[in-house]
């Protein structure tokens, strides 16, 4: 009766805790982004808090505010920018469907060898131009109407962020209680070896946190240097998209790539060749350099765990995959090395049969 008893009591826990995880499914995404956040600058939380004299709830809420203004505030005026460069763009196309490319420039065919060739498959793109923006028009409406599906992806994703910013305050507030809670579950579920798990998830969240979030920062100064030297407008909304996009792969292309593109369409063809340069060299090239040694310090997992976890995470979960598919090989990397380290028991006793056996 007791047996039955403790079954009952394990299928009833079971069904409460796949009903919290129902109510909680539509905040998963943004409790998961509040959690990295507060983990990530848990150091700041740390000192703010020394600085306040132990006001956990003090720290919290200034933290917070200080997340809210440096998000909310860029964001805002990142949108209305966009809403202007947009407009522009749209002018931009208008004209080259109209004029189509300007001459090209004196040098490109005094180039030996090539230059040629090069001011033909020039004259030739401007001449096939014409007919493939005439090609494309009618479908210029469904594209349309991606991007409005698109705008309102973003608006929920905004959205989203927003309660982030405001869930965060808690995570900051309860962060060391909900360690110690974690901790202990993970001891009830796993016995001694729940720290040294702790201890993995940890190190790894950070160490992407390093490599990820710090090469999106070094590369949105490098492009916004790069923008203000090559005299690009709106230099300081490029350099932000340059950090949205380098968290994703190949993402800082897209935006050093057109910028290019409107300094030849301009005829400011020295700085046209500056910029394709100092993007293909300098901001896309510090992700094969920063991020490698980012994410490898502080830790004896493989490189190429953290570094396949990070792409095929976005590839499997979408953003949060990020976070999610490094931690999982850590942890899945982890417990195949301690199983194969384990030597069994069977082999063990094995092993000392045989070995008293020949003793006699």
């Amino acid at each position: 009766m007791l047996n039955n008893d403790r079954l009952l009591v394990q299928i009833l826990l079971l069904v409460l805790l796949g009903a919290c995880a129902w109510v909680l499914a539509p905040f998963f995404s943004a409790l998961f982004w509040a959690a990295v956040l507060a983990f990530a600058s848990w150091p700041l939380m740390r000192l703010l808090t020394r600085a306040l004299n132990g006001r956990e709830n003090t720290a919290a809420a200034i933290l917070t505010a200080c997340w809210m203004v440096l998000v909310a505030v860029p964001l805002v005026w990142l949108g209305f920018n966009l809403a202007d460069h947009v407009r522009d763009a749209t002018e931009l196309f208008k004209d080259f469907q109209v004029d189509g490319l300007p001459n090209p420039p004196g040098w490109l065919g005094g180039l030996p060898l090539v230059g040629e060739r090069l001011v033909g498959l020039w004259n030739r793109i401007d001449e096939e131009g014409v007919a493939l923006f005439a090609a494309i028009r009618p479908y210029l409406g469904q594209v349309g109407n991606w991007l409005l599906a698109r705008s309102a992806q973003i608006g929920g994703g905004m959205l989203e962020l927003t309660l982030s910013l405001v869930l965060v305050f808690f995570f900051y507030r309860d962060g060391p209680r909900m360690a110690d809670f974690v901790q202990s579950m993970l001891q009830r579920l796993i016995g001694e070896r729940a720290g040294h798990y702790q201890e993995l998830v940890a190190g790894t969240v950070q160490r992407v946190v390093n490599g990820v979030i710090g090469t999106a920062v070094a590369q949105a100064l490098l492009g916004l240097i790069g923008f203000y030297i090559a005299g690009v407008p709106g230099a300081l909304v490029l350099g932000l998209l340059t950090f949205v996009l380098s968290l994703i792969p190949m993402g800082p292309p897209l935006v050093w790539i057109p910028a290019t593109a409107w300094l030849v369409s301009q005829g400011d063809y020295g700085f046209a060749i500056f910029l394709g340069l100092w993007g293909m060299f300098v901001i896309s090239g510090v992700d094969n350099v920063l991020k490698p040694y980012l994410i490898s310090r502080g830790g004896n997992l493989p490189l190429v765990v953290v570094l396949l976890g990070v792409f095929g995470g976005i590839l499997a979960f979408g953003f949060m995959g990020l976070f999610l598919g490094p931690t999982l090989l850590a942890v899945a990397f982890s417990l195949l090395g301690d199983w194969v380290s384990s030597e069994p028991k069977e082999s063990v006793q094995v092993v000392t049969m045989v070995s008293e056996e020949n003793r006699d």
